[in-house]
């Protein structure tokens, strides 16, 4: 039975909430994982835990989710910087790209970035992937110079075309597919399987790919006329190549290595006999650490040694790898701390209550928790951490039967829902693009509210299914 209790709870956890996205998004512009912490202890003092408790609790939280995101993330990072310094990426987009037509480079393009985002942030991904993003548009202008695709080359816009699909592959890399840091923590909140979550990720993450990206470019470029600025289509020209990258072959192959060892851990669970020493061994090589662990120690032949890099370079650049790691690790790591508070606040009846009287599918509370995070702060890793708290003790109930693979997607396709001026995404495609604010709302905003509301669709489909 609802009490008043449980009414101050869901207030005050309103409020916290309140609390962290206007430390964030007001003129204070207070960083999110101060607003997080503020807000976490906040909560927890208003939802009579005492004093002493409060701190031990956001401590606990904090430990649990670095504990199991945070290695994974760093490991992840170092496995981009050597992958983008050996040339490795740039080898994949030349042979992809090497025989394409006009028409089919939108489609490749998204192939190109969502092998390349694997073990990157999404603005790293972005950065990397802007020089061949404007190069090849002015490739395909070339081609059809002459042709009879010429005309229908400049009634659209060329670097929409090309543009948006990576944006896509990027963007739903970072929502719904691990070891992305979103999904992760996602998933370590509510303790999905993650062979699981990363195999159905990948399934929905297809189509939606498609639909934003290549067909979604389309429709774009009507509308949203970006001109990148002269002095960086003359610095991309100028772009540093590698005289010895790794083959396509070998780069695919060690990208490709920990989402392998990932999932053949799951496919070891539904084939093996449990006990089976077997099982046992696919168990420890495909737990996240371990498997990224391996890809990075592959890495640093394939990538570092073979390409001539001595120890002290690739030392070197394993370590400016956790540079861009260290703050997002940080705003997960309090997103953790918020969580448990959440928790131990007592706050789980009372979700769980909420959820049971609204008749609300946990898929679409997720979804919109995350939705609602997202547009008030603008930033996807904060809308993950908060929403995935704040759905760790629905999920954890023994009322409620839910498949928590599709939970952890669920919020994760939540929080990429229509990017706009708070998000620092909104701007960096803004700015690489040359774009005015109201293109980049036509473009790039309505390309992530369709990557949300597909992934979304896709999800409750599944949820049938599974």
């Amino acid at each position: 039975m609802w009490t008043t209790h449980d009414t101050l709870l869901m207030v005050y956890a309103l409020i916290s909430i309140t609390l962290v996205i206007l430390l964030i998004t007001t003129r204070i512009k207070m960083h999110a994982f101060l607003a997080l912490m503020i807000g976490s202890l906040f909560m927890g003092l208003v939802a009579g835990q005492a004093p002493n408790k409060v701190a031990l609790s956001f401590e606990a939280g904090v430990g649990s989710v670095l504990g199991s995101v945070g290695v994974v993330i760093a490991l992840g990072t170092m496995l981009g910087k050597l992958l983008s310094e050996s040339g490795g990426a740039q080898q994949i987009a030349d042979t992809l790209l090497r025989h394409a037509k006009p028409r089919t480079v939108p489609w490749i393009m998204a192939l190109v970035a969502g092998i390349i985002g694997i073990p990157m942030f999404f603005e790293i991904g972005l950065v990397l992937l802007l020089p061949l993003i404007l190069t090849m548009a002015r490739e395909v202008q070339q081609q059809a110079e002459g042709t009879a695709q010429e005309a229908a080359v400049r009634r659209s816009n060329v670097y929409i075309m090309v543009g948006i699909p990576a944006l896509a592959g990027l963007s739903v890399l970072h929502g719904l597919v691990p070891p992305h840091p979103g999904p992760l923590v996602a998933i370590s909140a509510i303790h999905a399987d993650l062979g699981q979550t990363l195999l159905i990720g990948l399934i929905i993450a297809i189509p939606t790919v498609i639909i934003a990206g290549p067909l979604f470019a389309r429709v774009a470029a009507r509308f949203a006329h970006p001109h990148p600025t002269q002095k960086l289509l003359e610095q991309v020209a100028q772009t540093r190549r590698v005289d010895n990258p790794p083959s396509f072959a070998v780069t695919l192959f060690t990208i490709l290595l920990p989402v392998a060892l990932m999932l053949l851990r799951t496919l070891a669970e539904i084939t093996l006999p449990k006990g089976s020493g077997l099982l046992q061994w696919a168990d420890f090589i495909g737990e996240p650490i371990v498997a990224l662990l391996i890809a990075l120690l592959v890495a640093m032949f394939t990538f570092g040694v073979f390409r001539g890099f001595g120890g002290k370079k690739i030392t070197e650049y394993v370590g400016d790898a956790l540079l861009p790691a260290a703050g997002i690790l940080m705003i997960i790591g309090a997103g953790g701390g918020f969580k448990q508070i959440l928790i131990d606040s007592g706050i789980a009846d009372a979700i769980k209550k909420a959820a049971e009287t609204s008749h609300l599918s946990p898929l679409l509370l997720a979804w919109g928790v995350a939705v609602l995070i997202r547009l008030a702060t603008g930033s996807a890793t904060v809308a993950t951490v908060t929403a995935a708290g704040i759905m760790a003790p629905l999920v954890a109930s023994p009322d409620i039967t839910v498949n928590k693979p599709l939970v952890a997607l669920a919020i994760g396709a939540g929080s990429l829902f229509f990017s706009h001026v708070n998000d620092a995404g909104f701007w960096l495609v803004k700015e690489f693009f040359g774009m005015s604010v109201g293109d980049t709302f036509k473009s790039w905003s309505v390309m992530e509210t369709i990557i949300s509301v597909v992934g979304l669709g896709l999800i409750m489909v599944a949820s049938l299914i599974l």
